[in-house]
């Protein structure tokens, strides 16, 4: 196998931070339970995406996500699982809020705390559709035919993979030390709200896309 010539690479590294730092649901997840359970939560939120996202990428390289995207029934079915995962975790952020704490209490926020952190990590990638329609129509610009396609699917995945968990280790410490000055759970209570509704919009659109 022939490496991938450095201006490629390079190229495929700009544009994968590039995408990585454009706000999703991950991003909204790992803001909200890194709040909910500082770092030690949107690490294992981290951990459980990039686990999603290794699947997404072994199946791309098996040809696995092209029979999804060309199936409408399969496409509809993942689209529609992970839209309503979405909008549940949205709702349960939302739905936390409605317990008033004391000023003396800790943030709305403690209803988390029994929850998997690195499930709904890893479910929110894993059931969204969108993640291996853009493997499939990203990585491929990348991969030289006829070159042991499959290894370089899976260095590529593989390096985005780890770009996407370089990029949230850096932003969860920077959510947990905004965390650390937020002691008033009025300012926690808003965040969750905010982040519940921004769970909820990226539920709502996913449902309403279209079969590429």
């Amino acid at each position: 196998m022939r490496e991938v010539p450095m201006q490629n690479a390079s190229v495929f590294i700009l544009m994968s931070v590039l995408l990585i730092i454009l706000p999703g649901p991950d991003t909204g997840l790992a803001t909200q339970n890194t709040l909910a359970a500082g770092k030690k939560g949107g690490f294992k939120t981290v951990l459980g995406g990039a686990t999603g996202l290794m699947i997404h990428t072994l199946a791309v390289t098996l040809g696995l996500s092209s029979i999804l995207v060309k199936s409408a029934f399969l496409f509809s079915i993942f689209k529609y699982v992970g839209a309503l995962y979405l909008i549940y975790l949205g709702i349960s952020a939302l739905w936390s809020m409605r317990k008033k704490p004391d000023a003396q209490d800790e943030a709305p926020t403690s209803s988390y705390k029994h929850k998997s952190h690195f499930l709904q990590g890893f479910l929110t990638n894993l059931l969204n559709p969108k993640v291996a329609v853009f493997f499939l129509t990203f990585l491929p610009q990348f991969v030289k035919p006829g070159e042991a396609t499959f290894w370089q699917f899976l260095a590529l995945g593989l390096t985005y993979t780890v770009l996407t968990v370089i990029w949230f280790f850096f932003y969860v410490h920077f959510i947990n030390w905004i965390r650390a000055w937020m002691k008033k759970p009025s300012t926690q209570r808003v965040i969750q709200g905010m982040t519940g509704i921004a769970l909820l919009g990226f539920g709502v659109k996913l449902a309403l896309e279209k079969q590429p």
